[in-house]
């Protein structure tokens, strides 16, 4: 809740609080499942939206991929879920936009994960550009899942996806070479409009770009006033 009301004082607009999972034998945290039980819990303040991540195998592995949609999320009337990203493999995608449908009809807004794209020939990339522009997917997001991008190979990947895609573009960076805010800076200079970070950089890895080091550079390229305070408070207080 601490975590939630600083992000809407540093201008957050949007929280991926965690993913979205079938049930499992192992106890993984709350927000592994992020249930909406759990999300009624919680005091999200009115101006943040909250995003959940699906793995597109939790669902594609099932022998439904409608029931299973649907046994995941109810409409989003029902839910306080704004926004679910599919996170996928190229070779996962065809099959996801059956979830993408799914998810669309139910009331969410839909971003599509592409993960390990620094992987993908220059050919693969047009080809999901163009597949992905035939449909009503809100966001094509790409992660640097391996971390090894650097400021040239984002702007041959965003100039491929470019080519048929003309929506919304999101990124996700790894920190490996220890660009993550780099990237993330170049990203926000070419006018990518949804980019991510995490509080003191934690993730999978090496991690993302730091929240409290991209706000300020948000802060000053968008020259707006941000309350930076609450945020090296909530770090001392809640994740140092």
């Amino acid at each position: 809740n601490n975590y939630l009301k600083v992000m809407s004082k540093v201008g957050i607009k949007y929280v991926e609080i965690g993913f979205r999972s079938f049930t499992s034998t192992t106890f993984r945290g709350s927000n592994w499942y992020t249930t909406d039980d759990y999300l009624e819990s919680l005091k999200i303040p009115s101006s943040i939206k909250i995003v959940v991540m699906v793995n597109a195998s939790q669902i594609l592995n099932q022998k439904s991929i409608l029931k299973a949609t649907k046994l995941l999320f109810k409409p989003k009337s029902k839910s306080r879920i704004d926004m679910v990203r599919i996170a996928c493999h190229f070779y996962e995608v065809k099959q996801s936009l059956k979830i993408l449908k799914e998810l669309k009809r139910l009331g969410y807004k839909v971003a599509i994960n592409l993960m390990q794209i620094s992987e993908q020939s220059d050919k693969k990339i047009l080809e999901i550009s163009k597949k992905l522009a035939q449909t009503n997917l809100d966001i094509l997001y790409f992660a640097d899942s391996l971390g090894s991008m650097k400021i040239n190979d984002i702007d041959k990947i965003i100039k491929g996806i470019k080519t048929f895609w003309k929506g919304n573009i999101g990124v996700h960076m790894h920190n490996n070479l220890g660009q993550a805010l780099q990237n993330n800076n170049y990203c926000m200079e070419q006018g990518i409009q949804w980019i991510d970070s995490t509080i003191l950089g934690m993730g999978r890895g090496a991690g993302n770009a730091a929240t409290e080091q991209f706000i300020i550079e948000y802060k000053n390229f968008f020259k707006k006033k941000l309350d930076i305070i609450s945020l090296q408070n909530l770090i001392s207080q809640e994740f140092a």
